[in-house]
């Protein structure tokens, strides 16, 4: 009887998540001047701090406290990864490959910085660069950008494994990663995710069920929870038939 309600606000949860995905993917045509990282560039080439610019700050400065929440709940492009994984059967391997988003974060980073040197710094700041009374443009062209740039979040998640764009080539991921490093250099409290391991019966739902693909499993027996690649989704914790991963606030 006392398991019933539990499940119950478990399903919500993820229900709840899965819906505001799918709300940010239906929404990407309105929304993509404001998470593009070529409308960053096109704003520094003007001098412009554009709105997807602030964006990105503001993501960093969140994942001094949640992590990479953003990309479990929000990110259109994680929602569309999530929408394609019945096709991408695969996890993305340990190694070299989780290394090439620090990469083309760093690269990014450093051709945003030339490109507003080269237009003489930072001359104005529009949170509505590109756009139309606030929204983005809606034209065949920023239709024909969005497909191109879905097709190829499809094409590296399917040729690497679950989520593979968050996990290889994503330059904001690398943003937020820095961002969880900085916080528990420091221990302040922030959204994570702890587990005890001897409440674990090794039914590996927790490492099923994360749309990363990561060994959940095998992080609960670590008593290791921290992870680069969790996006804090909490489907781990929700899958859980003892409540071995719990999701809350905490210094650790």
């Amino acid at each position: 009887m006392t398991e019933k309600p539990e499940t119950k606000n478990v399903s919500s949860r993820q229900n709840i998540r899965k819906w505001i995905l799918i709300l940010s993917f239906i929404l990407i045509p309105v929304t993509i001047f404001y998470i593009s990282p070529i409308i960053v560039m096109m704003g520094a080439g003007e001098g412009v701090a554009s709105g997807s610019l602030l964006l990105y700050i503001a993501l960093f400065l969140l994942s001094l406290v949640v992590a990479r929440l953003w990309c479990g709940w929000l990110c259109p492009m994680g929602a569309w990864q999530e929408i394609c994984s019945p096709v991408i059967k695969g996890t993305v391997k340990e190694g070299w490959r989780n290394w090439i988003k620090y990469g083309v974060t760093i690269l990014w980073l450093g051709m945003i910085a030339f490109t507003f040197s080269q237009a003489g710094g930072i001359r104005s700041v529009d949170p509505f660069y590109g756009t139309v009374n606030g929204i983005s443009i809606s034209s065949v062209q920023v239709l024909m950008m969005v497909g191109m740039i879905f097709a190829f979040i499809f094409i590296i998640a399917f040729l690497t494994g679950k989520r593979g764009t968050c996990h290889v080539f994503c330059p904001i991921a690398g943003i937020m990663v820095a961002g969880r490093k900085i916080r528990n250099l420091f221990h302040w409290p922030a959204l994570g995710l702890s587990a005890d391991s001897s409440l674990c019966i090794d039914c590996k739902k927790c490492s099923k069920e994360c749309p990363m693909g990561l060994d959940v499993n095998g992080m609960v027996r670590k008593d290791e929870m921290e992870n680069a690649d969790c996006i804090l989704c909490a489907s781990c914790a929700d899958a859980c038939p003892k409540g071995a991963i719990r999701y809350g606030w905490s210094r650790k």
